[in-house]
């Protein structure tokens, strides 16, 4: 019992000070959602979607002019791309 209470109050507490839900929003220093789909665009993505904020990337998947399904990273912050490979 006392093991599913300290558990508890942890998780209780890590939601009180916003810890749980800080990865998954996009910081105020961040660059822009519309940037970053930009930066896709230039990088050859004819069409993006699924994009979201993770850790402390903005987090996406895409078609490139080939057709291939790829998926990226961009740095929240600098706008720069971080990952863009195929998605199997």
């Amino acid at each position: 019992m006392k093991h599913a209470f300290k558990t508890a109050l942890a998780a209780a507490a890590l939601v009180a000070t916003g810890s749980v839900m800080a990865d998954d929003r996009p910081g105020n220093d961040w660059v822009p959602i519309e940037q970053a789909i930009q930066t896709a665009k230039n990088a050859g993505y004819t069409q993006v979607y699924g994009i979201k904020a993770d850790d402390d990337d903005w987090k996406g998947k895409g078609t490139k002019a080939d057709g291939e399904k790829h998926k990226f990273r961009i740095d929240g912050r600098s706008g720069e791309m971080r990952k863009d490979e195929r998605d199997d």
